[in-house]
């Protein structure tokens, strides 16, 4: 079955925001904002407390009303069952309320975000945020890069550091959590180093025990929503791909304006064909099934519909090696530990050109080898179904990811998985049905050790403009 690289569209309400923006190198301090009191010496000085951690050091702080933000650089070995063969700097960041709140340990699995944004746990529980960036992503890569030192054991273990050497800061309860690609990095930490975290929320994650199948997709895809939509879906890719002719020229005429190439994919036709193959999931993965259905073009739309609606499902530029290489680690990962999904698609097979085209290998070059390792996953899934503890997983009924997802299984204690009715990837706990989210978020508060009193109301923060905006960013192709 064929492999398929699709785009992400990361919902900071959930997950946090991807890659946005570069950090400067000047180390600017910013006074202690509003609402921020000096109760004591350890709060009045968090940031000489935070750089007196050897390896720690201050790239920038921004202000942000009733907290202080850090972005940060932690130095890391590259190989950590080897730490004396060279390091490197690891970007994080720290949204610091209290160190007598409990802390989330967020990751998007990709960039982090150096701007500041909460997740859904650090606003139930009101508490400290630590994000991380995931290894080899730029600027966190060691130069020159030894791709065999990317894997989810090493990325563990940066979590595993980064953690012992805040917990002397922030002594009370910590969460880890992260969304899609994240939810699966703080899920395999968890596998690594079981006693770090009091609890794990996993968001939309999934979990490719063996990759070479995958029938669980094409049973995802032949049922979900309604009968007229995935027959309009069908159709319209088709058209896709009998236009290729005026939307390739199109595509080249857009690149050459745009500065966009296609080395990876190959050319902008062969492009075109992965997008085309991409268009179903990321469909269901994104777009809003009570109103998206009837936006789907007929088969007798413009050229110029038709281009819109491809270009907001699936977006041109993330099918050029603009749009495709700051996310190289990813690729690397899918073909050598993580697996990548692959769905049939009859409907459209007569009419491809470069059947086999879509998958990982195709957009990591040639000259990085990658090896695929069938035991990594199978490990992880062993643990979480036999020995996961105080751990949560939130899935969307409409959510392709959610084909393949983590279970629990005899010997899980105090672990649960939910799902949202007819959520997509941005599926969380608030979107959950009242019974679940009144469960869900009760556990969540009980492993953050601040569970309300008799009568009391959860400590759940007020909404802030700035941490709680929603922001989206479409990055390309099988990206989780």
């Amino acid at each position: 079955m064929r492999k398929t690289l699709r785009w992400l569209l990361s919902l900071t309400v959930l997950i946090g925001t991807v890659g946005a923006g570069t950090a400067t190198a000047t180390a600017a301090t910013a006074a202690a904002p509003a609402g921020t009191t000096a109760d004591s010496r350890a709060e009045a000085d968090i940031k000489d407390r935070l750089l007196a951690i050897p390896g720690m050091s201050l790239v920038q702080e921004k202000p942000v009303d009733g907290y202080r933000f850090f972005v940060l650089n932690y130095t890391q070995p590259v190989d950590h069952r080897h730490p004396g063969k060279g390091t490197f700097q690891q970007r994080i960041t720290v949204l610091h309320k209290s160190t007598a709140r409990p802390t989330v340990f967020f990751t998007s699995g990709y960039n982090v975000n150096t701007e500041p944004t909460r997740s859904e746990p650090t606003k139930l529980i009101d508490g400290n945020q630590v994000s991380m960036e995931y290894r080899y992503f730029t600027p966190s890569r060691p130069e020159p890069a030894d791709w065999k030192k990317l894997d989810i054991q090493q990325a563990a273990a940066d979590q595993h550091r980064i953690f012992t050497a805040l917990n002397g800061i922030y002594a009370k309860n910590w969460i880890a959590t992260g969304g899609s690609k994240g939810g699966m990095t703080a899920t395999y930490y968890r596998r690594f180093y079981p006693h770090d975290m009091d609890g794990t929320v996993a968001y939309v994650a999934p979990n490719d025990v063996v990759n070479d199948e995958d029938s669980a997709y094409d049973r995802f895809f032949a049922t979900v929503g309604t009968a007229e939509c995935r027959k309009d879906l069908a159709a319209i890719e088709r058209e896709a791909l009998k236009r290729r002719g005026e939307m390739v020229d199109r595509f080249q005429k857009k690149a050459a304006t745009e500065g966009w190439t296609f080395k990876l994919a190959g050319n902008a036709d062969r492009a075109y064909e992965i997008m085309v193959t991409d268009l179903v999931f990321g469909f269901w993965q994104y777009q809003p099934a009570a109103t998206a259905c009837a936006e789907v073009p007929k088969p007798t739309a413009s050229t110029d519909s038709l281009w819109s609606w491809m270009d907001q499902v699936g977006g041109f530029d993330s099918y050029t090696d603009q749009g495709m290489q700051p996310y190289l680690p990813y690729y690397y990962q899918a073909g050598t530990q993580l697996g990548e999904p692959g769905y049939a698609y009859p409907n459209v097979a007569d009419l491809l050109r470069y059947p086999g085209i879509n998958n990982s290998r195709t957009f990591v070059p040639r000259d990085i080898p990658m090896s695929f390792d069938k035991k990594a996953m199978p490990d992880v899934d062993r643990w979480v179904r036999h020995h996961a503890e105080r751990m949560m997983f939130v899935n969307g009924q409409y959510d392709p990811w959610s084909s393949e997802h983590f279970e629990i299984g005899k010997g899980a204690r105090d672990s649960y998985v939910f799902t949202v009715p007819g959520g997509n990837h941005g599926s969380n706990i608030t979107k959950l049905k009242e019974a679940d989210r009144t469960k869900a978020t009760a556990r969540l508060l009980k492993w953050a050790g601040v569970t309300p009193a008799a009568g009391e109301t959860a400590p759940a923060a007020p909404y802030n403009k700035k941490l709680d905006k929603q922001q989206s960013q479409r990055m390309p192709m099988l990206r989780p």
